[in-house]
């Protein structure tokens, strides 16, 4: 749900995803003037709760000296910007925030001008469709407090259930949909080894339904593990492996459900079937509830479960899910697009599409921006283009590409990191969880095209925007358009990893500790400066208030 509010010079935009409102505010730079921040108040209408909310930086001059991990309240310690998610959002909860301008002092803050916006949040499950992400992100201040910063698997149950943040939960219970011999579930799966998901399966198969698993066995890092799950959780009689194309990759990760021998729905995304795939780097889970798109993925799994040569796999995927003709966008509603391929057809357009974006684009690069997409953030825009990567690259060229690319005021990128150590006061300590060996951030793959338009595309699925993707391993990806509140979850979502990282690449960064601290706010309004430059801060501002699209 997104809504637009003025009042008193201030325009004000609320996103409303599952779990978080991301907020942006616009005022002119001559009403700005004085200005010390902003502070936010939320009234929780669904649970009769009401405060300021928090964050983490304070004036020097009135600084409370709290310990590490103590959040302080935007009245007195304000925000100097003009954006701000709240990260601590329930699903389906009426809320009501107030923005309100400070001037005057750090000791004696004046309420001034002042907006409010009441939003409803989305519900994870809209319908046709269901969206989880997971938490993502096990190096977090959060995780830090909550949890001492102890290993999931030492923590046990509570630090799984924050961690899965409901994606363990809904996959578990798309499963549990299948009660009887009137049901039926086909999987494809590349890692094949979490427990309660096989034991789920099993489960299933002993109420009678008919189940039947595709797995990865191409190469041992994978086959094995994948076999020893199915051998522990006794379903080897409900399993093939595919084998064959062994230097390609079985990559998708989706479960489709059948009634009385018709497809009625698919979960897909980019969670593999483990427990770093679960709980450890982001992820989605996404299920589509319609027949066409359930049919055309049972159709694409019947050939999988052939394990039939690349040779033979490519053509009839490209034929039966073509890419659209170079310029055209995707027909409304979803669609999909199955891999291997003949061709890198799709792949272009995936680049073209990203280029077309005329306000915003927000991209994930698990593994590193393809060269195709090189000239999608080289090419000058009005509007920003964010890019969220696990890793700069191995490669000595990739990584100055990638600097050279975020250089350009319209380009903004974060890399995944964490707080190795605290070099600012207030900050705690952060260690990964060490549930992934590759793409420890960073996992999902997913596009979104203008996503606060009217006619938002989302490009979600097990893909990861490369030629492999593409020609070589079995991959699948919705493109679903004109879906605002599929829209608005993804682009919450990306912005509290993108926020969450972005600023955890800078701390990185910053070899003296007294040099980098952040601490403390500007007791004057320089802040505002270069918010009012062609800077990306500036596009930033009019983008999420909703004035930069009224401009264009």
């Amino acid at each position: 749900m997104r809504r637009i509010q003025k009042n008193h010079g201030i325009q004000l935009q609320a996103i409303a995803g599952t779990y978080v409102v991301l907020l942006g505010w616009d005022m002119s730079q001559q009403d700005s003037k004085g200005l010390l921040g902003f502070a936010i108040h939320r009234t929780d209408h669904t649970e009769n709760e009401a405060y300021w909310l928090k964050g983490m930086k304070t004036f020097e001059e009135t600084d409370p000296g709290h310990g590490p991990g103590v959040l302080v309240s935007t009245r007195q310690h304000p925000i100097q910007g003009f954006t701000w998610s709240d990260f601590s959002a329930k699903p389906r909860h009426d809320y009501t925030y107030h923005v309100v301008a400070l001037r005057g002092k750090p000791t004696g803050l004046r309420e001034e001008e002042t907006v409010q916006i009441s939003v409803t949040t989305e519900s994870e499950d809209t319908g046709i469709h269901a969206v989880w992400f997971n938490r993502g992100a096990a190096a977090s201040q959060e995780y830090a407090r909550r949890f001492q910063n102890r290993k999931p698997s030492d923590v046990g149950p509570p630090a799984f259930q924050w961690l899965s943040r409901g994606l363990e939960e809904a996959m578990l219970a798309f499963i549990a949909q299948a009660q009887n011999a009137q049901w039926g579930l086909r999987v494809a799966a590349y890692q094949f080894s979490y427990p309660p998901v096989l034991k789920a399966l099993c489960g299933a198969h002993m109420n009678s339904v008919d189940v039947q698993i595709i797995y990865d066995a191409r190469a041992a890092e994978v086959a094995n593990p994948n076999r020893e799950a199915v051998a522990e959780a006794q379903i080897q009689d409900l399993c093939k492996e595919r084998t064959t194309n062994p230097s390609m990759i079985a990559h998708n990760k989706f479960i489709v459900l059948l009634h009385d021998e018709k497809p009625v729905a698919v979960w897909t995304g980019s969670t593999n079937f483990t427990d770093g795939g679960i709980l450890g780097h982001s992820n989605v889970g996404h299920v589509v509830r319609d027949a066409i798109v359930a049919q055309a993925y049972l159709d694409y799994w019947e050939q999988l479960h052939d394990d039939l040569a690349v040779e033979t796999l490519r053509p009839w995927v490209t034929k039966t899910t073509p890419a659209p003709d170079p310029g055209d966008k995707s027909p409304e509603g979803t669609s999909v697009i199955f891999s291997p391929r003949s061709d890198l057809k799709s792949l272009d357009w995936y680049a073209e599409l990203a280029k077309s974006a005329s306000s915003l684009l927000c991209m994930t690069f698990p593994f590193g921006i393809n060269k195709r997409f090189h000239p999608v953030f080289e090419a000058p825009t009005s509007g920003l283009r964010y890019a969220l990567l696990d890793s700069a690259g191995n490669q000595k060229e990739a990584k100055e590409k990638v600097l050279q690319l975020r250089r350009k005021v319209f380009n903004r990128f974060a890399v995944g990191n964490f707080m190795r150590q605290n070099l600012f006061d207030r900050w705690v300590h952060e260690q990964l969880s060490g549930l992934n060996r590759h793409a420890q951030y960073i996992h999902t793959k997913f596009m979104l095209v203008d996503p606060l338009d009217t006619d938002p595309i989302v490009v979600t699925g097990s893909a990861n925007f490369s030629d492999a993707s593409t020609k070589d391993n079995d991959e699948n990806m919705l493109v679903i358009r004109g879906d605002k509140s599929v829209a608005d979850i993804y682009l919450t979502e990306y912005f509290r990893l993108w926020n969450h990282y972005a600023f955890r690449e800078w701390a990185a960064s910053q070899k003296v500790p007294s040099a980098a601290s952040p601490r403390h706010l500007e007791t004057d309004d320089r802040w505002r400066e270069p918010y009012y430059r062609d800077t990306d801060r500036a596009r930033q501002r009019m983008i999420f208030a909703g004035t930069l699209r009224a401009s264009l």
